[in-house]
């Protein structure tokens, strides 16, 4: 059986780590080089940076920060935020990057999802989906939750599964910075769905949060930000209390 992961996420906006609650009020939480070598030196499995304004802001993904996160870390680091072409996955991995996440414009121009898969590998390419559960449907949006689609959350995986991408990012803007705990049903849903790895994100606020998103949401790993910046959960005692549930774990 596979280890789950934990994955602490570097939200950057500015230059500066920072986190709201469901993608809203956005508050400073920290240096990212900093936080990066911690989380790296505490256990983290796997790092995620995203630059959640490149997009909004039509400019590309702030590479000095990105040469600066990987050359202080020794674990899996993804980078995600103003992806829109194989030249700019191109430029990130030559600065230290070992995954990319495109968001909004996989969902613009889906035929980027096969040409990075096919350049560069499935294990390469991460594709994140913001959806909001409206009415009993999850719909998935885009520009960091700004921009509401057609687009069903479910269709949408299968389709990005097919094109080739290796993982899937699902951010529950429902639960997001929520503390609540992690959309269970619809991460279940999306296990049964499609064959490829689930990182879970959005609402993680107690081990035993953790715990029910391996167990009832079946996800491969789960991503959180401010339980892990703001030292409410630390990772090595997340990794001891998930070992106790009979989880596997990576320690």
């Amino acid at each position: 059986m596979l280890t789950k992961r934990i994955i602490p996420c570097l939200d950057i906006k500015n230059g500066r780590i920072v986190k709201g609650v469901n993608f809203l009020d956005i508050k400073d939480a920290g240096d990212p080089v900093e936080l990066a070598k911690k989380y790296a030196d505490t256990g983290a499995d796997e790092l995620v940076f995203l630059d959640i304004s490149a997009t909004e802001e039509r400019r590309k993904t702030l590479i000095d920060l990105v040469r600066q996160v990987a050359s202080t870390v020794n674990i899996p680091f993804t980078v995600g935020g103003g992806i829109s072409s194989v030249e700019d996955v191109d430029i990130l991995l030559r600065n230290g990057a070992d995954k990319i996440s495109i968001n909004s414009s996989a969902v613009k121009n889906p035929d980027l999802i096969n040409q990075i898969a096919a350049k560069y590998g499935s294990q390469c390419t991460v594709v994140a989906v913001d959806a909001k559960e409206i009415n009993g449907e999850w719909m998935v949006h885009l520009v960091g939750g700004k921009v509401p689609t057609e687009i069903k959350l479910f269709d949408w995986a299968k389709e990005v599964e097919k094109r080739g991408a290796g993982e899937i990012l699902f951010t529950s803007m429902n639960n997001d910075g929520t503390k609540d705990g992690f959309a269970n049903e619809a991460l279940g849903q999306l296990s049964d769905l499609i064959n490829i790895p689930i990182i879970a994100s959005g609402g993680g606020g107690t081990k035993q949060h953790f715990a029910e998103a391996f167990t009832i949401g079946k996800a491969d790993a789960a991503l959180a930000a401010s339980v892990f910046h703001y030292n409410e959960i630390a990772i090595p005692d997340l990794k001891q209390f998930l070992k106790q549930q009979n989880i596997e774990i990576r320690i």
